[in-house]
């Protein structure tokens, strides 16, 4: 019997999600378990599997569209199930919903036909395709097209004509304000002062909020403004952690970078003071048996902060490995919800633009978050001695709500002693 394919809750406070592309054609067969739809939600792509054998007959959405979850999305048929008239079946199982091609409602809303890379410049500058106007073959929009749009949504408006003045036969405007202007701090325009223009659009870019930086901001403001935070910091020297780490890619095989030892270290550190790898929820703190610990990544989309699972018991090398593919589909937009789901914290780094020391905020609803900053050579005291070392700063922030000052600081603790005798760290 034909059924209805519905927008999935892929995870939990997530309203709606983007479709992002159909695997399959209409009138193709499947099998349980095959991916018959992609969708993108605000930090992943995730394939949505055929609970069944069947066979897609009709898609009723167009990649590229924001679905609510429930939302229908396609009509699935039963493997060798003869259907007669398609168009009926569809309205039928819409609630008598006219589904009539090239323009198809589902909903009540009107498909619009466009190419994919008018959906995608859509799509990231917070637009619809439905609300555009397409000048392409039967009304199909294309990227020109959005490019108007942009152009339309971000051009000033016009600006109420002035009254009439002597102006000059140069038709400039006087640059005199009038006497009955208000006091503003600025200083009145001049011959070799020019006026300001107080007009929106003018002298800066309009950038839509993305679907990814909105949810980055919601998550971030939520973060500060819920989370009781700490910060502690530390230093380590790391001259044996950088030889070491030459040692190990002079072998060749996976390259192991700074931060892959760093993530390493740290996951001990969570294994060495269990009561970190925790999460604070309002009936219970819960502690986990396994460590997982988020890399953040930044993107051309916004940061995301895919989790390394089970880090603490991954070698180097395929701590290495797993870092860099997931770096690497984070950077695609290839991560699947799953993958930036769990740990309980979250390193972040930026070492590699010099940066020597930086405050990050809690990725919720983690209990911590370390920043990593660049090793420089300093000057330190060893035994009375003045010499060089290279030292790598650190800052640690905390949730104090199921962390306390002294375990924080023992965290820290166990951890700059890992960075300073890093053998332990491959043990």
């Amino acid at each position: 019997m034909a059924t209805l394919l519905r927008m999935p809750a892929i995870s939990a406070n997530v309203t709606e999600a983007v479709l992002n592309d159909w695997p399959l054609t209409e009138n193709t067969a499947f099998s349980a378990g095959d991916p018959i739809a992609t969708v993108e939600t605000d930090k992943a792509v995730v394939d949505v599997p055929a609970e069944a054998d069947g066979v897609l007959i009709r898609t009723l959405v167009e990649p590229g569209r924001a679905v609510p979850v429930g939302t229908p999305m396609a009509v699935l048929a039963a493997p060798h199930e003869v259907i007669g008239d398609i168009e009926a079946l569809v309205a039928q199982l819409l609630g008598d919903q006219p589904a009539s091609p090239p323009s198809p409602t589902t909903n009540g809303v009107v498909r619009v036909f466009a190419s994919p890379l008018a959906r995608r410049l859509a799509r990231e500058n917070g637009l619809h395709v439905n609300d555009i106007t397409g000048t392409g073959p039967g009304g199909r929009v294309v990227r020109d097209d959005v490019h108007r749009a942009i152009a339309d949504r971000t051009a000033p408006a016009a600006e109420p004509a002035p009254a009439p003045t002597s102006a000059p036969a140069s038709g400039l405007a006087p640059a005199a304000a009038p006497a009955s202007a208000p006091a503003t701090g600025l200083a009145p325009a001049s011959a070799s002062t020019p006026a300001v223009t107080a007009v929106s659009g003018v002298g800066f870019d309009v950038v839509p909020h993305s679907r990814m930086r909105r949810a980055i901001a919601s998550r971030l403001a939520a973060s500060a403004r819920e989370t009781p935070v700490f910060t502690i910091r530390g230093s380590a020297r790391v001259d044996e952690l950088l030889a070491v780490r030459k040692e190990l890619n002079a072998a060749g095989g996976v390259k192991i970078s700074v931060n892959d030892l760093v993530v390493a270290a740290a996951a001990r550190a969570q294994v060495a003071v269990p009561d970190m790898n925790v999460r604070w929820t309002e009936d219970a703190v819960h502690r986990f048996h396994d460590v997982d610990v988020s890399i953040a990544v930044a993107t051309d989309a916004g940061l995301v902060t895919p989790v390394v699972r089970r880090a603490s018991e991954l070698t180097i090398s395929a701590l290495a490995r797993v870092g860099a593919g997931l770096v690497e589909r984070a950077r695609d937009g290839k991560l699947r919800q799953d993958e930036l789901e769990g740990g309980a914290l979250t390193v972040t780094n930026l070492g590699s633009y010099g940066v020597e020391e930086f405050t990050a905020v809690i990725n919720p609803p983690q209990a911590a978050i370390l920043a990593v900053g660049a090793a420089r050579p300093e000057a330190v005291v060893v035994d009375g001695e003045i010499g060089v070392a290279t030292v790598l700063r650190v800052t640690l922030s905390v949730d104090h709500r199921p962390v306390d000052g002294a375990l924080a600081a023992r965290w820290m603790a166990h951890f700059l002693g890992l960075l300073e005798a890093p053998l332990r760290i491959l043990a």
